[in-house]
């Protein structure tokens, strides 16, 4: 099992993710969280998935997209820290999602991808040693331990359900 990161080994900014996953096995919840998120999207029609809830705000196969660029970055982080230490640059959200285009895509291949990245990420994850897991390094220039990551990617994924369901109203 792997245990929850102290405050010290991740940002302020990413308080807000670590805090929301439980107190439980991290790596089954992200299984869980695969899984239960997929169905969830892959069973939106084309109409549900190019809503946005306001003018500017982004459509739900744009938010998809930036949970899956979010999921590789974040994994990517971890990756690069348990092999050990080195700063990596910050990473720019709107960036991403401006320079891509999601709407064209249909949501179950955006669902899709989604579930394979995270399918890949778990087996990563589960290859760490303990050792590994407490690693560090600078991201944005702040320091993250590899398992802060792990944590991360379970919390962003549960941040975005969350604001699907106050803002979005289809869920």
């Amino acid at each position: 099992m792997i245990s929850k990161p102290a405050p010290n080994e991740y940002s302020q900014l990413a308080a807000g993710y670590v805090g929301r996953v439980p107190d439980a096995h991290v790596v089954e919840l992200l299984e869980q969280l695969m899984e239960s998120s997929y169905k969830l999207f892959s069973n939106l029609t084309d109409v549900q998935a190019a809503y946005s809830y306001a003018p500017g705000k982004w459509t739900v196969k744009q938010v998809l997209g930036h949970m899956t660029d979010t999921e590789r970055t974040f994994a990517y982080r971890a990756l690069v820290f348990s092999r050990n230490y080195i700063e990596l640059p910050g990473f720019d959200q709107d960036i991403y999602v401006n320079n891509t285009d999601f709407n064209s895509r249909s949501i179950q291949d955006l669902a899709a991808e989604f579930k394979a990245t995270r399918l890949s990420n778990i087996y990563m994850i589960k290859g760490f040693s303990e050792e590994q897991l407490l690693r560090t390094g600078i991201a944005s220039g702040h320091l993250f331990s590899v398992r802060a990551f792990i944590y991360m990617l379970a919390g962003h994924e549960l941040y975005h359900l969350d604001t699907f369901k106050e803002n979005y109203h289809i869920f």
